[in-house]
């Protein structure tokens, strides 16, 4: 079960700042300037713990972020509720990979302005084989399993994508403002180092929080 790979800020960060703000312009990859006027998926980035559903075609696992990292016990439970052994085998599904956030009460700071009283999963990533499924496919089985992916809320340009984001934005999965976004491009792509091509803003690299 590989562990999700780094996503890249669209831009450097200012090092005379200590890092903390971007340096407006200058890619952090040649790729997305490349890119940058072409047709992207945007979606909510969710501020909670990464976390990876195995399914090897006959048992689930659950892992986090890397393989030795803790899952809170609450956080488990609701796992094992939502993803039962059989509601893949039920649904024909290959074996997979299933990449998202465990989200709510109790994770990071803010995690009760999702959900005040409990926890879940919503997905933003399927892999199958070694391939990572298209936006359509990953909403597929988001519905077959019951669970959430992570809304879109932008398709355009990455060039409009950062306005948007400068701008501030209302989030689509809780009250206060949402922590960023993940952009991909529509069309899944790759740089010639096999690495994939995504990218991310927070808002707060903008002031707004």
């Amino acid at each position: 079960m590989r562990e999700y790979h780094k996503i890249q800020t669209v831009f450097l960060r200012d090092p005379q700042t200590n890092y903390k703000t971007l340096l407006e312009g200058e890619f952090a990859k040649p790729e997305f300037e490349y890119l940058k006027n072409n047709q992207w998926i945007v979606t909510e980035k969710v501020d909670g713990t990464n976390i990876r559903v195995q399914f090897d075609g006959t048992s689930v696992n659950f892992l986090g972020k890397t393989d030795r990292a803790e899952t809170p016990s609450f956080l488990l439970e609701k796992l094992s509720e939502l993803f039962p052994g059989d509601i893949f085998i039920s649904n024909d599904l290959p074996r997979l990979c299933l990449y998202g956030e465990g989200y709510g009460a109790k994770i990071q700071k803010g995690g009760g302005n999702y959900i005040p009283d409990g926890c879940s999963f919503i997905l933003f990533d399927v892999n199958v084989d070694g391939i990572w499924l298209d936006r359509d496919d990953v909403e597929d089985i988001a519905s077959k399993l019951g669970i959430k992916a992570v809304p879109v809320i932008f398709r355009g340009s990455l060039t409009s994508a950062v306005e948007m984001v400068k701008k501030g934005f209302v989030s689509m999965l809780r009250k206060t403002p949402p922590e960023g976004v993940v952009m991909k491009p529509e069309i899944e792509m790759f740089n010639r180092r096999g690495e994939r091509i995504v990218t991310k803003l927070k808002i707060k690299d903008f002031g707004h929080l």
